[in-house]
C-alpha cells in the first residue's frame, strides 16, 4: 500500500512538473504610462543645479565683488533685517562676532564663528536672501555682501575681492572646529538601477 503511494506522489509532481514546462509563458507587458509630463533636459536642471562643494569651492559661480561694492548692496538689500554693519537688526541677530566662542559656553552663531568654509556664505546667501526675494540677487552681488560680511568679521582685508579663486581661500577660523560623521549610512552609494 505505501508502495503504491509513494508512485502515485512521484507521478503526480512528474505530472505537474511537465504541464508548468509546456505552459505558454506570458510575456512581460510594459508599465503603464501617467500621460502627462515629458522627459527632463539639463537645460530644465539647469537652474535647480546650483549647489556648491563648499570646501574647495566647486561650482562656484563665475562673477566677483569686493568689500566696498559689498557695503552698498548690503546697505540696500539687507540692512532693514540685519541692522547697520551687520549686528543685528529687527529681523535677525548679528552677522559679525563670535569667533572662538564656540570653545565656551556662551556660543555666538555667525558666518565668522560657525562657517567651516567661505563657500557656505556664498550658498546660504544664493538660496535664501533677501528672505522676501530669494534667488533674485546677482552672483557680482552675492560675492560683494559676502566679501563685505567677511570684512566685518576680520577675516578678509578691505581691499578683497571675492570670486569663485579668492573665496575658497579664505582661512575660517572654526574649519578645524567640526568632527568627520563617520556614521555607516553616510557612506552610502547612490543606486538608481540594479540596486542591491
Amino acid at each position: 500500500m505505501r508502495s503504491r503511494s509513494v508512485v502515485a506522489s512521484g507521478l503526480a509532481v512528474a505530472l505537474i512538473a511537465a504541464a508548468c514546462a509546456t505552459a505558454p509563458r506570458m510575456s512581460q507587458s510594459p508599465p503603464p504610462t501617467v500621460g502627462f509630463g515629458k522627459p527632463i533636459s539639463e537645460a530644465d536642471i539647469a537652474p535647480w543645479n546650483i549647489d556648491i562643494r563648499t570646501s574647495d569651492g566647486r561650482g562656484l559661480p563665475p562673477g566677483r565683488g569686493s568689500v566696498a561694492q559689498g557695503k552698498s548692496v548690503y546697505e540696500a538689500k539687507c540692512i532693514e533685517c540685519h541692522g547697520a554693519e551687520a549686528k543685528g537688526g529687527s529681523v535677525y541677530g548679528p552677522m559679525v562676532g563670535g569667533i572662538g566662542s564656540f570653545t565656551t559656553d556662551r556660543r555666538v552663531v555667525t558666518p565668522g564663528s560657525m562657517y567651516p568654509y567661505a563657500p557656505i556664505l556664498f550658498d546660504y546667501i544664493r538660496r535664501t536672501m533677501p528672505m522676501d526675494k530669494p534667488q533674485t540677487m546677482t552672483d557680482d552681488d552675492i560675492y560683494a555682501v559676502s566679501a563685505y560680511l567677511l570684512h566685518l568679521n576680520g577675516l578678509v582685508p578691505a581691499e578683497a575681492v571675492m570670486d569663485a579663486t579668492t573665496m575658497p581661500k579664505v582661512q575660517m577660523p572654526n574649519r578645524d572646529g567640526f568632527i568627520a560623521d563617520d556614521r555607516p549610512d553616510t557612506r552610502a552609494v547612490r543606486c538608481m538601477q540594479n540596486c542591491r
